[in-house]
């Protein structure tokens, strides 16, 4: 998998992939150890196996490295064709909700959220390398939907973006919500119930002008 750093620019030597997942491996490990106040790039460097200046060439910052180290955690996400919207549906949010669990992708997107409260770039940083990257699953969900007949197709297709965002961030919310702030199960039972529910949604968004 290749991961995406920074937009900015940058020369000098090509970039290694073996070299970037190291690092954010790493970033990734340290953060579970150390936590966010005391992760340092120096640190990070040390447990990759890089020089500091290495890091600095692909990352700015502390806070652009553990973006980009949570954002190719969610890039692992897929959404297999399984023949219905539901069936879909409740395995993305499954694996999801199992992608949450892992104490690596908890504490980073812990500390990078709390983090970007106060930090407007680390904010937009967040928004356009994790979340609008897996709008993507909500796009390729709608889309299979429709050719299925299992919803019907865009009449107004200026609504669309805003549809997919409506969508993402209810599942989102409602898992993390559920397994990171209330601390309870997103088990199989609970993710039917709640697949249920989105998919009465969607009807009812379809039809709405």
């Amino acid at each position: 998998m290749c991961s995406r750093t920074s937009s900015r620019s940058r020369t000098g030597r090509p970039r290694s992939v073996e070299a970037d997942a190291a690092i954010l491996e790493a970033t990734r490990a340290a953060l579970v150890e150390l936590g966010w106040s005391k992760l340092t790039m120096g640190d990070v460097a040390g447990r990759a196996g890089v020089a500091k200046t290495t890091l600095y060439r692909r990352w700015a910052s502390k806070n652009e490295l553990v973006v980009d180290a949570v954002a190719v955690l969610f890039d692992e996400l897929e959404l297999p064709d399984l023949g219905s919207l539901q069936a879909d549906i409740e395995h993305v949010v499954l694996q999801f909700a199992a992608l949450l669990q892992r104490p690596e992708t908890k504490t980073a997107l812990m500390a990078v959220v709390a983090e970007s409260t106060r930090d407007e770039p680390l904010r937009e940083r967040i928004r356009t390398s994790i979340v609008d990257r897996q709008k993507r699953l909500v796009l390729e969900g709608r889309q299979r939907a429709q050719e299925r007949g299992e919803l019907p197709s865009d009449r107004d297709p200026t609504s669309v973006d805003s549809t997919d965002d409506l969508i993402f961030d209810v599942i989102a919310g409602a898992v993390v919500h559920r397994a990171l702030v209330s601390a309870e199960p997103v088990d199989a039972a609970w993710v039917q119930r709640f697949t249920a529910l989105l998919i009465g949604g969607l009807g009812a968004a379809a039809a709405t002008p």
